[in-house]
């Protein structure tokens, strides 16, 4: 038999990639997808069982060619994990229209977008996984956080609306609610001074994907968050 294949949106050197790496390690035929061709290849090299799909969520044709590429060329999705985001940061008075927009259009119609690319073959099957990757700004608007909670916020109530029209049908819709600061380059650059376990590692939030993608239907998680032992909340 043919291995199930699961499509990973926003793949970067984070939680992206510890998502196609722990899927593939599952079992899975994974397909990767970022704007960066040059990135993804790289990724799909160093990662057994990936292939890399280039695409823009926020662009509608983009997102209906690279669904057509994967269901042509690996098969009909079984999951789909929407991890790509945009974050960008400032109070109502800091953000333009266009970063905005932006945020919304990667969090919110990027889900909108993908969803809708993948779902008819999952709703044909009577089985399948959407899972969001989503944050703390999706419960609470931060004063710098104008553009990004906003966008948050509209992709989990749309995620909690797939979940309560899809679950019937056999697909299940999950969002993850990372709390927290995550583990790379980037963020221990400008985190120099945290210990540890002030990061949420990549790996350790790729399992509870994996999880929720595996749960017997008769108990589905719609919320769950996670968030580093230390961590103040």
């Amino acid at each position: 038999m043919s291995k199930p294949v699961c499509v990973v949106t926003g793949v970067g050197p984070g939680t992206g990639l510890a998502l196609a790496r722990r899927f593939a390690a599952g079992g899975y035929t994974v397909a990767m997808m970022a704007r960066s061709a040059e990135a993804l290849a790289t990724f799909a090299r160093e990662t057994p069982g990936t292939h890399p799909i280039p695409a823009d969520v926020a662009d509608p044709a983009s997102v209906a060619a690279a669904v057509a590429r994967v269901r042509s060329e690996l098969g009909a999705p079984t999951v789909l994990v929407h991890n790509a985001g945009n974050a960008v940061f400032g109070s109502v008075l800091d953000v333009s229209e266009a970063d905005f927009e932006a945020a919304w259009r990667v969090n919110a119609l990027g889900l909108f977008l993908m969803g809708r690319a993948v779902l008819p073959d999952m709703v044909a099957a009577g089985q399948g996984a959407i899972l969001v990757t989503g944050a703390t700004a999706s419960w609470r608007g931060g004063a710098a956080f104008a553009a990004f909670a906003s966008a948050k916020a509209a992709q989990r109530v749309l995620a909690q609306s797939m979940a309560r029209s899809l679950g019937p049908k056999g697909v299940h819709v999950a969002y993850v609610v990372i709390d927290g600061v995550i583990d790379m380059p980037t963020t221990r650059a400008f985190f120099k001074d945290r210990p540890d376990e002030f990061f949420l590692r990549p790996d350790a939030i790729a399992d509870t994907f994996f999880h929720l993608a595996g749960q017997d239907r008769s108990a589905w998680t719609f919320e769950v968050d996670v968030r580093p032992f230390a961590e103040k909340w």
